[in-house]
């Protein structure tokens, strides 16, 4: 995942001929479970050597939302805490009849802004 993300900025900062990236915006869906430390990790290590080494990395992450086929409802997730492995899980039954509902908001990794310098041309 954090190496099709370096992949697309660089794609992205070539076309703007760009020198240096100097920041990189994220929003990333609390339901895609992809741990944000783990993300900067990653991408600090991916970016070594590269035209994003040193850049920083800023990720906002994003509520996840349902709407239900049966009753309509549409709205946050219910989460409930499993003791075992002492981790939130979300649920994905209706809070209001109980069905099984769509997720509609929180599986999405976008990239939002880069922030880059550019070649000055001679």
């Amino acid at each position: 995942m954090t190496n099709e993300l370096v992949k697309n900025v660089i794609k992205e900062a070539k076309k703007h001929s760009a020198d240096k990236v100097l920041e990189v915006y994220l929003e990333v869906g609390k339901l895609t479970f992809l741990g944000v430390e783990q993300m900067r990790f990653c991408y600090e290590v991916i970016s070594k050597d590269s035209i994003l080494e040193g850049s920083n990395l800023i990720i906002d992450q994003v509520d996840g939302a349902v709407k239900c086929k049966q009753c309509g409802y549409e709205g946050v997730v219910n989460y409930f805490e499993e003791a075992i492995y002492h981790i939130m899980l979300p649920t994905l039954s209706c809070p209001k009849c109980g069905e099984i509902t769509e997720v509609i908001k929180g599986r999405e990794c976008i990239i939002k802004r880069i922030v880059f310098e550019a070649l000055e041309s001679v």
